[in-house]
This record gives structure tokens, sequence and C-alpha cells, in this order.
């Protein structure tokens, strides 16, 4: 118990002090035209690239004109994270408002929309375009409904065969362990059945009778995420198939059960993990090979907790089985717990990455939560522990065996093999008293299969919530005032979007002592990095309307910067200002 509190406290400990490479709903890296430009004519397309895969799926790219109508040809393409939005020809002099929703490759949708001008006109707002970014309050509460009941019934489904087969094999013949796994794997089929109808709803941004449109159901069967939702489907009744006619039928589980069972569970932990947060950004295969044995150890542990708590812990169950079973699980569930624990850091560090963002963000705190329960979860074991060491534990003459249902493990069962009769039957009393008062110990299994529905409902809304560390990366949007050697004369207006590593689009307005627009002689934009030594860096400006220029910022690594502007108005005043930001 000691040694798990141990690892999961130094996971935290890596958790605080590390941060690894981003992984988030799409966002925008770059467009052309970009937002804001100011063009003598009108393009042939537009482009918008993002950080990540995106498909346009359920969702739409559009191109507005200033009378409120389509100006593309209705023809828009995906290349891998690159969006094409082709326009008609002969369009005139006039803003243009470019709006999209797609989908980003963790299956979630992303909206956004910005505006460039042709000729001498204003720039249109964009606020409008952007309003169809909500999901329908009916969708968004049966997502992670569905999301739970995936979860839950892994646990069951794979968690109860995998207890059976190494821990009481008797219990093939247990009405209540098969029930509970075919449930489970109904469980898994259900929940991936309503995800799968949900999707088309979700992305296309329509109420929840979108879930039986043709349209979208078949756009939803065409992605790569509805395919690997029908596969979890295909492979949860086969499983169950497969069991049903097998061990759950015969009594008993031989190898060619084991093997085969064995490979179809593998199938539905992949196709679990190779959704959502893991497929998106860096090193997706590493992410989904952590996110498999991380949904595999939480189906071993909380399966077998469930099967103990329904089937084990009944009366009727002979007291050897009972005395057998517990020391088997209590090596299965340590090594589970292990593996959660290292692979749970491994996915946060990816997902958060900084104190700030833990603290600061919706992730973080559904996952701080999500770790106060586990941290739970770990105490109540510790008094199911205590009470089976009790009556359970108590080593025999040349052993060392320390018995327990949730952490411990054998502590070194070496050592003499032989025994008298009287320790024997000492053992066997034992073990009949502990089947006697099993009450206590059954609380302590019921409080922690409770804790962990709560956990796996909080992991089914981390699933749908953009990570951390991209929802504390927001644009920076400041204005601050220019200084001359006799005080203010005007003020600069900065926009860096998105404030992360790598392409950044950086607008500056330029303003005199009256508020006014101001065109200047001379502008410059340099970023600087004091902290680790990095800079100037020069911003290469584009002009983009009077007093307005873009500039396309790459920003090598996280830290402070410092954005410094240089303007010269006239031959005799030249003005600076400048401002920090942070990048993550």
């Amino acid at each position: 118990m000691r040694r798990v509190l141990l690892v999961l406290l130094a996971g935290v400990g890596a958790l605080l002090g590390t941060a690894g490479p981003a992984s988030a709903h799409a966002t925008v890296v770059t467009s052309s035209p970009a937002d804001g430009a100011r063009l003598a004519t009108v393009p042939a397309e537009v482009t918008v690239q993002f950080d990540e895969g995106v498909s346009l799926g359920a969702g739409y790219a559009r191109v507005i004109g200033a009378d409120g109508e389509r100006v593309d040809t209705g023809a828009a393409t995906v290349t891998d994270d690159t969006v094409t939005i082709p326009l008609r020809s002969g369009l005139p002099d006039a803003s243009y408002v470019v709006t999209w929703r797609v989908v980003s490759a963790d299956s979630h949708p992303v909206s956004g929309a910005y505006a460039f001008v042709v000729g001498d006109g204003e720039l249109a707002a964009t606020t409008a375009a952007e309003d169809g970014a909500d999901v329908d309050p009916a969708v968004a509460a049966l997502l992670p409904v569905a999301r739970w009941l995936g979860f839950a019934g892994l646990a069951l489904g794979l968690g109860v065969p995998v207890f059976l087969v190494l821990c009481w094999p008797a219990g093939w013949t247990s009405r209540r362990a098969r029930r509970l796994t075919v449930g489970g794997l109904a469980a898994v089929a259900g929940g991936a059945v309503l995800s799968f109808l949900l999707q088309g709803p979700y992305a296309a941004g329509t109420g929840v009778l979108g879930a039986v449109d043709p349209q979208l159901v078949g756009t939803t069967a065409s992605s790569a995420y509805g395919l690997t939702l029908l596969a979890r489907v295909v492979l949860a009744a086969a499983l169950a198939l497969l069991l049903l006619r097998g061990p759950l039928r015969a009594g008993a589980a031989g190898t060619p059960w084991v093997v085969g069972a064995g490979a179809l569970g593998l199938g539905l932990v992949l196709t679990t993990a190779a959704t959502g947060h893991p497929v998106a950004g860096s090193l997706p295969g590493l992410a989904v090979v952590v996110t498999a044995v991380h949904v595999a150890a939480m189906a071993v542990w909380l399966g077998g907790l469930a099967v103990l708590l329904a089937a084990v812990l009944r009366p009727g169950v002979p007291g050897d089985e009972l005395a057998a079973a517990l020391p088997r699980y209590s090596r299965l569930a340590a090594g589970s717990v292990a593996a959660l624990v290292v692979t749970g850091v491994v996915q946060s560090v990816r997902e958060v990455g900084s104190p700030e963002a833990l603290v600061s963000t919706t992730y973080g705190w559904v996952l701080v939560g999500k770790l106060a329960l586990v941290l739970a979860m770990l105490a109540v074991a510790g008094v199911s522990r205590v009470w089976v060491q009790q009556r359970l534990g108590a080593p025999r003459p040349g052993r060392r065996t320390v018995v327990a249902h949730a952490f411990s493990a054998s502590a070194g069962a070496t050592g003499a093999a032989g025994g008298d009769g009287a320790d024997d039957d000492a053992a066997a009393a034992r073990s009949r008293a502990a089947v006697a008062e099993v009450g206590p110990f059954r609380r302590s299994v019921l409080l922690e299969v409770a804790v962990g529905a709560a956990v796996l409902a909080l992991s089914a809304v981390l699933v749908g919530t953009p990570p951390a560390k991209a929802a504390l990366a927001q644009p920076v949007d400041v204005t601050v005032p220019l200084r001359s050697a006799t005080g203010t004369e005007g003020s600069v207006q900065l926009s860096i979007d998105p404030a992360r590593t790598g392409p950044n689009v950086l607008h500056l307005y330029l303003f005199d002592e009256q508020g006014r627009l101001a065109q200047p002689r001379e502008l410059r934009v340099t970023l600087t990095e004091p902290g680790q030594g990095i800079g100037p860096l020069a911003v290469d400006l584009e002009p983009a309307g009077p007093g307005h220029s873009i500039g396309d910022a790459d920003v090598p690594t996280a830290g402070t910067w410092t954005v410094t502007v240089t303007v010269r108005l006239d031959e005799f005043t030249a003005l600076t200002s400048d401002t920090t930001f942070p990048v993550r």
C-alpha cells in the first residue's frame, strides 16, 4: 500500500514538474488570406491550416459575402490538416467572412471564423459567424453517459473473465459471474452504438433527433471514429458469443477459449484507446499504447472488485476458494494499480503539462477530482487489507505470505514446503471464521466499487473536455502605450494567436494620441526570451490596412516572451513599446 502511494505521489510530482507536447482539439495555425488581411483582388480560394488532421464530416467550411450569402463554390476539401475552400469567380471588392465547423482528430467538433477585406471596405465582424459552436444540451449530456457505459461495461466484460481465469477458476459455474460478464459486454456494445448515433448531431451542432438522420449516420459510418465504434460493437458481440458457447456454458475455460477470448478482449481495449485525445497531437502511436494499458488495468482492477462483491463474497462460497482467490487477486490488482499510476501520469503530463493548467482549467479540475477519488479508493482498500490480514493473513511456519484483496502481493512465498497438521487445521479454522464474518469486508469492497464508478464517470467527462494545456494557451490581445524620450505618444494594440510554440499570427494596430489609426514611416517588431537567451527574433510584417499590419511570428520554445514594437512616425520621432506574454 505504501509503495503504491509513493508511486502515485511521485507521478504527481512528475506531472507538476514536466511540460510535454500538447494534445488538443484542433486549432488554427495559419490561413490564407490571413485574418484581417486587406487584398487588392479576390483570391481564387481560401485555405485554413490546423495543428492536427481534421475532417469536414457533418460540419462545413464556407465563405460569406457582405450581403450574407455564400460566395464559395460549395466544394470545400480537406487534405490532412488543411481545409481548402474554392471561391466563385467575379466577386466584388468587399469584406468576406470565412467560417468553419470541422471535426478534429480526437472526434470533437471545432468551430471558428475570421474576416478579410478586398479593396477599401471595412472589415466585417465575425461574432455572428461563430454562434454555431455550441453543442445541443441533450447531446452534450448523453455523450458522457455513452462513454461511461462503455467504460463500466469494459470493466465487467473483460475484468470478470480475467478474474475467473487467474483467480477463481471455480467461478465459471457462478450465475452471477456469468450475468456480470454478459451484461458488461452488452453495455460496451450499447455505449458504442449510442456514441455512434450521437456523433452526427455532435459534429453538426444539431439536436438529438439528428441521431437518426440518415445523412449524419452515413457520415459517421464513413469516418475513422465511426468505424472504430462499429468494430467495438462487433468485438463485444463476438466475445459474448464465444464465452456463452464456451466456459460460461461448460463451467471451465480451456486454453483455446482463453486464447480466443484474449484476442477479442485485446481488440476491445485497442478500439477503446484509439479514440479521443490519444489519437491527436504528437506521438499518437505511443499515446494509444499507453492508453490501452491504462484501460486494461482499469478493467482488471474494477472488474475484479465487482465480481468479488457480486459473487465471491456471498453465502455458499467455500472458505478454501475464498482464501485462494483473495491472494491471487491481490497480486493481480497490485500490478493493475501500478500500471494505472504510471500510465495515468504519462497521460496527465501529455494533456496538462504544468501546475497552472492543473488548477486553472476545467480539464485540470476534473482531473484533480478524479485523483482525489483514486486516493479515496486506496484508503478504503487499506481498510480491506487490514481485515484480510487479521483473518486470513497469519503466516504459516516457513512462510511470509500476506493476503489482501486489493494492493498487497506475496512478500516471499518461498521456504519450507512442510508444516504440521495443527497449523493446517488452524488455517482452515481461520478461513471458516473469515467467511462467517465477511460482512465488514464486503462493505469496504462495496464502497470501492461505488467510488470506482464515480472515477469512470469523471473519466467519461475528461474524454470530451479540451486538454488543459490547450485551454491554457489563450491568444494574447493587449493594448500598450507607445513611449518616446519626452513621454507617451499614442498606443499599439497587439494580438498574438494562438500564443503557443510554433507558428503564430501577429496583428498590430497603431494609434496616435487622439486614438486615430496612424500610418508609420517605419515599423519593426522583435521577440525575445531573456530567461533562455533567445532573440531578438525579427517578425516580418505586411500592411493590412490603415495603421494595421500582420506578421507571422515563429516562437521556438515555451517560456515568457517579450514582444517589442519600434515605431518611427517621421524622421525625428521614434517610439517604442513592449509587453510580455506566456507561451505554453
